[in-house]
This record gives structure tokens, sequence and C-alpha cells, in this order.
């Protein structure tokens, strides 16, 4: 009305011709164009879904959309800078590992779907001719409009809070009905806001710390048969709920922004080598299913154990962490933050087999390469070797072991005969052994030295290596060459491979439902030196479930003298689970009842065996009542410290425990709480006790702890 009237004065009209302009300008202020939305395709479980952008990615598409830059540059990252969305082609493409590509739309209208209650969008043009039909009829106010689509659906829209859609039918039956009379009419809805759907609010710019998860056998990584890809989706999104509600404090001073999880698969790579032909050929038709699953998931740990594949699967590992770390810092140069690298199952044991045998730059720089605890020799690099004939003046000699692909590794455990078929002559023969025999038992001497207070007696039964080397059967001494092979074990009895290094130096390790323990016993470790440290990686983190049937300790292992249990990881609500609080009542009031029986017992036996002296049974009576009574106290005081004591050794490290420092003096086994559900029957819940860690906010909670807890950025309250 305001720009009719500043256009002067009008000419005279009737008053039916001014109140028909009321009404139109009325109409024409009802209409409100509708708010886009962006959405994506993805099939679930066989069925197409449409799954809405975050808000924040949702606007950046639409700003995409509206500017004026050329079609070709028009590529939007969503989704935390994981996927690109290409608008010109409306496909969404993922970044950081392979995954069908999507279509992308911008949506405005949507209709039911016909077998549950989620809204499928219309196609962009068709919902363009809807929202058009749609402005007319608010406009005129005419309603009863039908719309029919290029494939025979038909629209009609009753009134603004009506609008149906018919599907369309292939004939009209014999009353002559028309499509739009047929078929089950569905909902029809205008905007995002009208229907009932999900919209994340998006996750924080910054980025604090990066995190490679790898994961364990088989292409399946949770009950529900979901690739890692999907798990490791669920692990970030549970970090980002658990940052909201204990780092709110850090969120709101701008302090931290998110963890980024990214996901290393190295199962398809492997299995694209043609093994699976192979196996193919000799596996029995029976049991078809059965004999799949087995060949797809549990020869992966056979895998790993030879040293053809064992290769393949350690050279994929480690390129594959370079390649996303330095495709991460391409896509985000800003980042300074660190590290970290997860392994589930055998995904923990392939990382630490890596870590193990990663030389730290800093020593080789200063020349301590040496006096280091892995040693060039245990590494398996052909470099050590050039270093070590170069040393003993025998340089000519490198073409022969280069020839052979001898590596550091293989001439830690050449015998004399094996030099000798080489084409050594022997006095270079017994320079090399000489120098490794020597090596060997200088570095022997200081694993041996640092032992638990109390435990030098025996010093003599200390494994001779602790961590790089275990013993083998047979340990009395011969001559030469089967000496130098029983004290040099292939670093840590892994199957010799070379590990390739990598390009960072991750900040914390954390294994989830590891079987480490098992394989280093397995391969001969009986201990591992207190001493001893990962050469690139400070921080080690062995979280299990209770109930976990491939998980294993490690603190045993450095201390085997002790026994201990491990820490127990708090909910992330606080406090212990309710079924573990009552199960600790229980015990403490049992144990009461048990004290005070034996207390009573212990009066009643003592007043039948003594003699009825009348003279001395007064006396006695009263000794043994005060013996009695300072007997309960006393076991009134231990009950009482009782459910302290476990809290003392698995909780809070009083009195301390000495675990080492491959933690950096911490400790190093985390055992989660069962669900109640779970405490009934352990057995029924094994798998899912190995399973589970993908969506624990216990161990999601403890990563993103021990991650700002180097930033100097604690949780808003302790969890007790």
């Amino acid at each position: 009305m305001s720009s009719v009237e500043q256009q002067g004065e009008p000419p005279p009209v009737s008053n039916s011709s001014s109140t028909c302009e009321v009404v139109e300008a009325d109409s024409v202020n009802k209409y409100e164009a509708v708010a886009p939305h962006w959405f994506y395709s993805k099939v679930i479980d066989s069925r197409e879904r449409w799954i809405p952008f975050s808000r924040q990615d949702s606007e950046k598409l639409e700003e995409a959309h509206n500017s004026r830059r050329e079609e070709e540059q028009r590529v939007v990252p969503a989704e935390g800078g994981r996927y690109d969305v290409h608008l010109q082609k409306r496909l969404r493409h993922a970044v950081y590992w392979e995954e069908e590509v999507s279509e992308v739309r911008r949506c405005t209208w949507f209709y039911k779907g016909d077998k549950d209650n989620k809204y499928i969008p219309y196609p962009e043009s068709f919902s363009e001719e809807l929202e058009e039909t749609y402005m007319i009829a608010v406009t005129l106010d005419e309603w009863k409009r039908k719309l029919e689509s290029p494939t025979r659906e038909v629209i009609i829209l009753h009134n603004p809070k009506l609008m149906v859609h018919y599907q369309p039918v292939a004939t009209s039956d014999d009353w002559g009905a028309t499509p739009a009379e047929q078929g089950r009419p569905r909902t029809v809805k205008r905007g995002v806001e009208n229907i009932s759907v999900d919209i994340p609010c998006g996750e924080p710019l910054q980025i604090d710390h990066l995190v490679f998860v790898v994961h364990g056998i088989g292409p399946a990584c949770d009950i529900r048969f979901r690739s890692i890809i999907q798990c490791v989706n669920d692990f970030r999104a549970v970090s980002l709920s658990m940052l909201q509600a204990h780092f709110k404090k850090a969120q709101e001073q701008q302090q931290i922004g998110r963890v980024e999880f990214l996901p290393v698969n190295w199962h398809s790579p492997l299995h694209s080598t043609g093994v699976d032909v192979d196996l193919e050929r000799i596996t029995l038709p029976s049991i078809n299913r059965l004999r799949h699953f087995i060949n797809d998931t549990i020869l992966d740990v056979f895998f790993y154990n030879s040293a053809t594949y064992c290769q393949t699967i350690v050279d994929t590992v480690a390129s594959e962490m370079n390649r996303l770390y330095l495709l991460f810092l391409q896509r985000n140069p800003d980042f300074k933050g660190g590290v970290s690298i997860a392994g589930h199952s055998l995904g923990s044991l392939i990382l630490f087999d890596l870590l193990t045998n990663q030389k730290d730059s800093s020593e080789d720089e200063d020349g301590k390469r040496e006096g280091s605890q892995m040693g060039a020799y245990e590494r398996g690099d052909t470099g050590g070797v050039k270093e070590i004939l170069k040393k003993l003046e025998l340089s000519e000699y490198y073409s022969v072991f280069e020839k052979e692909r001898v590596d550091s590794q293989a001439l830690a455990v050449c015998t004399e005969e094996e030099l000798k078929d080489m084409g050594i002559p022997l006095g270079p023969r017994m320079k090399i052994l000489h120098y490794v025999s020597s090596k060997a038992g200088s570095q022997d001497a200081q694993r041996q030295a640092p032992l638990p207070a109390g435990n030098e007696a025996k010093r003599e039964d200390a494994p001779k290596a602790a961590l790089g080397s275990a013993p083998q059967p047979g340990s009395g001494s011969s001559a030469r060459g089967g000496a130098k092979r029983q004290n040099l074990d292939v670093g840590l009895g892994q199957v010799s491979a070379n590990y390739p290094q990598l390009v960072y130096k991750p900040s914390i390790f954390f294994a989830f439902g590891s079987p480490i323990g098992m394989f280093l016993t397995v391969r001969g470790v009986k201990r591992i030196d207190p001493d001893y440290s990962l050469p690139t990686c400070k921080g080690f983190f062995n979280i299990f479930h209770p109930y976990d049937p491939v998980a294993y300790r490690i603190e045993p292992m450095i201390a085997p003298d002790l026994e201990f249990e491990p820490m127990l990881l708090p909910h992330h609500k606080g406090r212990k689970r309710m079924h573990l609080e009552l199960r600790e009542g229980l015990t403490r009031m049992g144990m009461d009842l048990k004290n005070n029986l034996l207390g009573s017992l212990k009066i009643a036996w003592q007043s039948f065996t003594r003699a009825p002296l009348p003279a001395v049974e007064a006396a006695a009576s009263a000794d043994a009542e005060n013996e009695a009574e300072a007997s309960l106290e006393k076991q009134t005081v231990h009950s009482d410290a009782t459910p302290e004591e476990p809290a003392a050794g698995g909780k809070e490290e009083t009195p301390p425990v000495n675990v080492g420092m491959l933690n950096g003096g911490h400790r190093i086994d985390y055992v989660l709480q069962e669900k109640p559900i779970e405490s009934f029957n352990e057995y029924l819940f094994a798998l899912q006790g190995h399973l589970c860690y993908w969506e624990s906010e216990d161990t999601v909670l403890l990563i993103l702890k021990e991650i700002y807890h180097t930033q100097g950025i604690t949780l808003d309250q302790p969890l007790q």
C-alpha cells in the first residue's frame, strides 16, 4: 500500500473497485516464498533414503547456489570437510575414502512414502512448478488445483493445509475413474519445517585433533555388519555429543572445537590381491555361508601371520594413514593440532607392530641410534645394514647383502653358515658376528637392569630381553650363530617385514578390544621392560569390555609379580552403574554378616572348651568378650575399608603401581562397566562385548579427556 501512496493522487474510482484492490493486495501479502533445504540420497537397508544436510551446510550450499561464480568452481565442502558437493552436477563425493556418489537436491516440496512415514523430496524442476501453482492459488484464493507430473503423478492442492499426491495408474478401471481418483492418497508438505525430520545444527569448524581409526578382521565392524566408515561416523557423532555434555565451558569460551575421526580400511586392498579367488578354488562346497564368512573374516588373522600378506597389510595401513594425513593437511592448512591413532581388535596389533618399528628422528639426528631401545639392526631397514658394514669397514660387501635382500633384522639372526653361503670370507664373518653378539649383550644388560624393587633374586629368571626380543626354546649357549639366533629374535617376534615409517608422530595410541597381550605372549615375550616406551608415541591406552573374548591385558606383562585390577572407566554420567553399586553393597553386607557370625562362633567355642573353674571362669569370659569385641572392631574396620581397596588398586593408583613408561608412567588397562542386562549372562553378550566400542560413550569420553588433557583442558566436572 505504501508504494501506491507514493505515486500521488489516484484518479476517482468507484467503491467496489477500491474494495477489490484491497482484497487483492491482502491476498498477495499472504504468499511467502518457501525456504529451501538441501538433502542427499543414501541407500540404507537396500532402500533409498533422503537425509538432510545440517543447517550449517545447507546455508553454505544455498549461498553458493545463489552466487554468480562459474559452475565448475561451485564445489562446497560439507559434513566437516569429509565430503564435497558439486553443485552443477548435484552430486556428493567422499573425500577421504571410497564411497558411491550420491545425489543432492535443493528441496522445497515433499510427499510421504508408501511404505513408511519418511518424506521424499520432489525433483527440483517439479518443485518449482508446485511452488508456482501454490503461489497462484494463494494469490487468487482459488484452490482445488491439479498438477500432473511427467510420470503421471497427480497432485491436488485442496487448501494450504491439505495437499495430496496420487500415484499413477497405467489403465483406467471399468468405471472410467481418473488417476487422481484411484489409489491411496499420500500427504504432500511444503517446506522442510512442516515434515518430521531431525536436522543437525552442524559441526564446529575448528579441528583440534586428528584420530585415525583402524578396523579389525573382516569387512564388518559391529553386530549390524556395518563398515568401518559407518562405525566411525557413529563414533564421531558420539564424540560431538560428549563435547557438548562435558566440555561445555571450554566450548562457550571457544577454547576447543572438535576432534576429527577418519577410518583406515585395509581389508579391501588385502582381498583385492586375488587371494579370494585362490581360496574359493580350494574351499569345500558344504556349509557355504560359514566357509565364506571364515574366508572373509577369521583368515585375516592368518594373513597377518604370513610373511607375504603381513607386508601387504602393514604397507596398506601405513600408506593409507600417511595419505589421509597429507590430504587432511592440504584441505585444512591452518591445522595445528596433534594426531593420534586407534585400532580395534587385530587393527590394534597392526598399529602396535608399526609403532614399535618406528624410528625416532631426534635420536637419528643426535647419533643415538646405537643406544636406543630399538636398535637399527632390529628395525628391518637396509640402511641399517649399510651403516653397520661401513662401521666395520666392510662396505664392499654391501652389494652381497643387498642382492640377498638381507635387512638389519635378517642380519641380526644370520648364522655363520648362512654368511658363508653368501660368500662372505672368514675374517669379515667373524667381525659381523662379533658385532651382532656384542650388540645383543649390551642391550640384554640394559633390559635386565630395571626390575621392581625386591626382585633382585629373580634377575637370573628374567627374560633376556624385555621388549624387542623373546626367549627361545633351548637357552643353552652354542657356538657363534646358534647363540645369536636365540638372543636376537626379530623385533617383537612378529613376522619379518619392512615396516614403513609414518610421516607424523602420534600423540596417543588407543587400543579397543585388543589381543596385543596374547600375541606378545604367543611370540615368546614374557615381560615388557618397565623402561620401554614406543619410539614415537608416548601414550598408550588399552580399553576393553569385561566380557570381550578377544581382549587381553598389558599391565601384568610389565609387573608380573603384582596382582591388581585394571582401571574402571567411570560412566559418562558419573558414578557407577546401579547394578555394580548394588553388587558391591551386597558383597559388603555379606562380609559383615560373615565376620559377625565368625566372631559369635568363636566366643561360643571358647566358652565350651575352657575348664569350668569358678575362680577363673569370670576372668576368662571377660577376656574372651574383650578379645571378641576387639576382633569385631578390627573386622568392622576392615570391612568398611574393603570397598575402598579395589578402588585404590584399580582407580586411584594408591598404593602406586609401577606400570612402566609405555604410557608415560600412567595406567594402561581400562575396563568398561557392563550394562545391567549384560551382567545376567556374560557368555550371551560376549560377541556384543567385542563390538560395543563404536557407540560407547565411556570409551569416547576417555579419548576426548586424554586428548584435551595434552592441551591443558579438563572436563567441566570430574567423573567419579
